[in-house]
């Protein structure tokens, strides 16, 4: 869809159809009590008809509106003023969209971007979030079907209208930052949705390449088996064992910032398909799994972004990618193998897989020297039961880095909940044949998983996200959700400065 910032009387504007929004008792919001005047109180008198009183959740379509260029006015329930917050304003944003989108409304001009939410730090906030949120209501996953029902007459340009002048500037900027994160979560989310039949190791190594194509500051490198064989990745190749796929690691590495600036790392779990290997995973559900590779997905979409932003910032991304499947050659309960750090880890459970692709990926990443490594994982079935499907879990060996990543996340409502990664957690993860375990027990297995992790990342700064009851959704919405793609790109922007 194609997205502008306007200025002036909404009265004058000529769209085929006004949003403005209307809080309860039928107060209307600063721009709708300029298209009243206009229209000689026409709105205020239709409201004191009572088919409308501003409760969050009503719409009301007015035609032909006395005074008003628009075609049509739409006006927007948000409830109560003092109560308006981003949830609300993304709910009546979602709403009025998926209604133009289905009205014949090919222009539509939205009259909101002036309102003052309690969590909403600012108007370019405010246009970023409309811009990312109009686009995520009109997704849809198509590219496996066979035919697509499409509206006859799709919402297809979308003006933000200003009340303040003093803001257009800020509001352009952001407007192109949106479209960007937008792009970025639209890729996340293609890749998460696609099988595991087409989206494979090779696949994901091709879709990089693609990504680099005609692009200066964007360089691609991928390992096979036989090159990480050499580095000594045991840990990652012995996933890919019981498998007919063969494992990438996949590198791309964006210069957008100055020559010789330490890189941030991204670092993003792909595996294309989980199994659970010889320790099985339960059939309810395992289709699902397909989305274990959302951690890798978000880096691919955190770098489009970064490309069409064009951010000022050195950034890598590595994305270890393998499927998880049981086989004679697969990893067996017991076994030890030896990673690329040259810790050897006894296998307990195959099923605890990322953390083996992850160390060895992590260990790579010393070589670029980072200002920061954050790994991105569907890591474990326990996040979701400490935290639910709100919030992805953080923990990190950096408090600094923590910070920028949770307020990253408050300001885009893209959140995470840090976890404590004290020493007490790491004895649960010791091994009578190996170094280390590659699980805890049944504890804090969220925090020991990370605790396995951290022992691979003492030469740098340090985060981790598990991201296992955020990067999807179950039941009739299911389908991957694009998180942590805002909370990343966001934490990108304050690092340069943008």
């Amino acid at each position: 869809m194609e997205y502008s910032i306007k200025h002036g009387d909404p009265a004058k504007q000529r769209t085929d159809c006004l949003v403005l929004g209307v809080f309860s008792r039928s107060q209307l919001s600063p721009l709708a009590q300029q298209a009243n005047k206009a229209s000689k109180g026409y709105l205020q008198s239709i409201l004191k008809r009572g088919d409308m009183t501003g409760e969050s959740g009503q719409q009301l379509m007015l035609y032909d509106v006395p005074g008003i260029q628009a075609g049509r006015v739409m006006l927007i329930g948000l409830g109560k003023q003092k109560d308006l917050n981003r949830k609300g304003y993304i709910k009546a944003l979602t709403s009025a969209i998926n209604s133009l989108d289905k009205g014949h409304a090919i222009d539509a001009l939205w009259g909101l971007c002036d309102l003052e939410i309690s969590d909403i730090a600012s108007i370019a906030d405010m246009v970023r979030d409309t811009v990312t949120h109009a686009e995520e209501s009109l997704y849809q996953f198509t590219e496996t079907k066979s035919e697509v029902k499409k509206s006859s007459r799709p919402l297809k340009r979308l003006g933000l209208l200003l009340h303040d002048k003093r803001h257009l500037k800020s509001a352009k900027k952001s407007l192109i930052q949106g479209k960007a994160i937008a792009n970025g979560v639209k890729f996340t989310k293609d890749l998460g949705n696609l099988p595991g039949n087409i989206c494979t190791p090779t696949y994901l190594a091709d879709q990089a390449r693609k990504l680099a194509r005609n692009q200066d500051t964007l360089k691609v490198q991928v390992l096979d088996e036989k090159q990480m064989q050499k580095l000594g990745m045991g840990a990652l190749l012995s996933v890919s064992r019981g498998s007919r796929q063969p494992a990438k690691l996949i590198i791309m590495d964006y210069q957008g910032g100055k020559p010789g600036a330490k890189p941030v790392v991204l670092v993003g779990k792909g595996l294309t398909f989980d199994a659970g290997g010889i320790s099985l995973k339960p059939g309810p559900a395992m289709d699902e799994m397909k989305y274990d590779m959302c951690g890798g997905a978000s880096v691919f979409g955190t770098m489009q972004a970064c490309l069409e932003m064009q951010l000022p910032i050195n950034l890598i991304g590595v994305v270890p990618s393998s499927e998880n499947l049981p086989d004679g050659n697969a990893n067996k309960p017991g076994d030890v193998v030896t990673s690329m750090s040259g810790q050897t880890i006894e296998i307990l459970n195959t099923d605890a897989e990322g953390r083996l692709i992850l160390c060895d990926a992590l260990t790579y990443s010393e070589r670029f020297n980072p200002a920061a490594v954050i790994d991105i994982a569907t890591l474990t079935g326990a996040c979701i039961v400490a935290l639910g499907n709100e919030a992805s879990g953080l923990m990190a060996n950096n408090e600094t880095l923590a910070d920028e990543l949770l307020k990253a996340g408050t300001r885009t409502g893209d959140r995470a909940w840090q976890l404590p990664l004290w020493d007490d957690y790491q004895e649960q993860l010791n091994s009578n044949f190996a170094d280390m375990a590659n699980i805890g027990g049944k504890g804090a297995g969220t925090i020991t998983a990370a605790c396995f992790l951290s022992r691979y990342t003492k030469k740098f700064k340090w985060a981790h996200l598990d991201i296992a009851g955020t990067a999807w959704q179950s039941g009739s919405a299911k389908g991957a959700t694009g998180r942590p793609v805002p909370m990343l790109i966001h934490f990108l922007m304050e690092r340069c400065g943008q």
